[in-house]
């Protein structure tokens, strides 16, 4: 390959690596970064490792080749260059960061939902034991991390942040930096405790008082969070998979939203037939949107992803319940909780969807569908039958019920008519 030939492959936006000869390879990732990769063989092993400092364009094709030339000439003399760079790695690891940076760094590619460790880190573990030397962390250090996390009334975060302590630490062990895991002996117990299912869903009339809530205190619930909870609601789909949704996967003429298969959780591509009350909901959002590719782009510069942060949802429902989400302000009132709404959590609304398409009488089969849920046992195996249309007219009914309270069309709900 020639540079205008690597810059081709990159603009198409294609995952995946090409060959550039001699075994230099152009990788692309998901978030739409180049590096060079050479792949070789050492002692009768097949080996692959990115080239140090090897982004695209910063490292140009001919000083790609050079380096990779090296490494293979290296592999003929028996000396394993990767094997060589995790010697060094290691011997760079002293503090919880350092060990924290190598391990989501091997780590991370693996993961469905990276965010997660690194959000358990910076927020609840960092802060405490971040500058210590890996060594000197004993198992007093994580009880108080987790006990910390466990009396903010956050019990399944607080379990989390166990795992999180366990996987890092076993990365030091794997490593021989510690003989031993100073988070091995601690269980859900000592952390957030077993966790039960959550059985939260909110009634039609907790529908119609919680939009009409949001909607009087737009200064606090943003438009652009009202119309995401909306859709939400009316949906079904996980948080996650929305707050990433780009405009490129919508055709509003059809009415369908192609969600990719690597946003959704089951790993499989599925269409979402859109009800025509959502319709709007998004154009007004195309508006709003300012010419980013995401439906929800981020509020504020960020170098890691162009859409809202995975917490914003759950810290503007937060305000509202009058919780403190800011060290800096004091709380709002509890103005949920005044219109008689009790807690719920923003991935309760995906409940409260399945349960209000059960009491319109959609077919359990229809209504795990969908929520994206794959159908169990044999049927699944069996049946690949992806129910659109009928996933549309349960949508659209659903849609009939809850729009009128979310377009504060000033009527009652009419209740739906069950077929007998």
């Amino acid at each position: 390959m020639n540079d205008k030939q690597i810059k081709a492959f990159i603009k198409t936006k294609e995952l995946g690596r090409r060959a550039a000869g001699g075994g230099l390879y152009i990788r692309v990732q998901t978030e739409g970064t180049a590096y060079w990769e050479v792949r070789y063989s050492v002692n009768g092993k097949r080996r692959s490792m990115m080239i140090e400092g090897g982004t695209y364009p910063a490292m140009p094709l001919v000083e790609a080749k050079a380096e990779a030339a090296k490494v293979k000439l290296l592999a003929k003399q028996g000396i394993d260059s990767l094997a060589e760079r995790e010697r060094q790695q290691q011997e760079t690891i002293i503090t919880v960061n350092d060990l924290f940076a190598d391990w989501y760094q091997t780590t991370a590619s693996r993961l469905k939902h990276d965010e997660i460790p690194l959000r358990m880190y910076t927020k609840e573990i960092k802060p405490t034991i971040g500058q210590l030397r890996v060594a000197d962390v004993n198992a007093r250090d994580i009880r108080a991390i987790i006990h910390k996390v466990a009396t903010s009334n956050r019990p399944t975060v607080s379990n989390k942040t166990l795992l999180c302590c366990k996987q890092l630490f076993n990365h030091a062990c794997k490593l021989d930096l510690i003989t031993g895991n100073p988070a091995a002996a601690f269980k859900p117990n000592d952390a957030g405790g077993v966790e039960k299912s959550r059985v939260r869903a909110l009634k039609i009339a907790e529908v119609v008082s919680l939009f009409n809530v949001l909607r009087n205190n737009s200064h606090i619930f943003t438009r652009d969070n009202y119309l995401a909870i909306a859709l939400l609601l009316s949906l079904g789909v996980r948080k996650g998979e929305l707050i990433a949704a780009k405009w490129q996967e919508f055709e509003f003429d059809k009415q369908l939203w192609h969600m990719p298969k690597d946003r959704s959780k089951t790993g499989v591509a599925i269409t979402i037939p859109l009800p025509t009350a959502t319709i709007n909901w998004l154009k007004e959002l195309h508006v709003r949107a300012g010419g980013s590719e995401f439906v929800f782009p981020s509020r504020r510069a960020s170098k890691r992803r162009g859409y809202i942060s995975s917490d914003t949802l759950n810290h503007a429902l937060a305000k509202v319940f009058g919780k403190k989400v800011d060290s800096n302000k004091e709380p709002y009132d509890n103005l949920l909780g005044q219109a008689g709404i009790e807690h719920f959590t923003i991935h309760d609304l995906r409940r409260t969807c399945r349960t209000l398409l059960a009491s319109i009488n959609v077919l359990p089969h229809v209504a795990e569908r969908c929520l994206n849920h794959k159908l169990k046992g044999i049927e699944g195996t069996y049946n690949q039958h992806d129910y659109l249309d009928e996933r549309r007219e349960a949508l659209e009914n659903l849609s009939n019920l809850i729009a009128p309270a979310i377009n504060d069309a000033h009527n009652t709900i009419t209740p739906f008519i069950k077929r007998a």
